[in-house]
């Protein structure tokens, strides 16, 4: 039994629910988001909830029962709050800024790196140092953010690059004399 497929999603107020098939489409205050479930469940809208259940007790039933529900609860967080993810630069003259919809990075490189926002996806630079990427679809934002961070990943001996925001870097010692 699935612990986390049992639960109803909640939606909250403002967000509408419709399902056609096996196709869930989620409408909230930030925009339209929709999944396609396999036929192994049943998705199903009462009391300003989504309930979703297995057909049969097949493990693959078992399995995309709990992923189906996980999907349908992201699709009602992005249409609400959305997803963010924040990067955070480490290293002398490493900056980031924006221009239009072009992120651009001094990374060190002999060129500056020019990052295109894709659609979807916003992405801000409140600081020289900072970079938050912010979305509705939690694949799309987090997919970006790694997009940004593989320019310049952290290195263990200094720690410069391109960081999660909290993320801990696994330090070196560097040569002994």
């Amino acid at each position: 039994m699935s612990r986390i497929g049992k639960r109803p999603v909640p939606l909250a107020q403002g967000v509408t629910a419709n399902i056609n098939g096996q196709t869930i489409e989620v409408k909230g205050p930030k925009g339209t988001r929709s999944f396609t479930a396999t036929d192994d469940v049943t998705l199903a809208v009462a009391d300003s909830a989504v309930t979703v259940s297995p057909r049969g007790t097949s493990k693959r039933a078992r399995q995309q029962w709990g992923l189906t529900r996980s999907m349908v609860e992201n699709l009602v967080t992005g249409v609400t709050t959305g997803f963010r993810k924040e990067l955070e630069i480490q290293g002398v003259g490493y900056r980031a800024q924006m221009q239009g919809k072009t992120l651009k990075l001094q990374l060190g490189y002999s060129h500056d790196v020019n990052f295109e926002t894709p659609d979807g996806v916003t992405i801000t630079a409140p600081k020289q140092t900072e970079i938050i990427v912010e979305g509705i679809d939690q694949q799309q934002v987090g997919q970006v953010a790694a997009n940004i961070r593989e320019w310049r990943e952290p290195e263990p001996y200094k720690g410069k690059g391109i960081r999660y925001k909290g993320e801990q870097v696994f330090r070196k010692e560097g040569k002994k004399k």
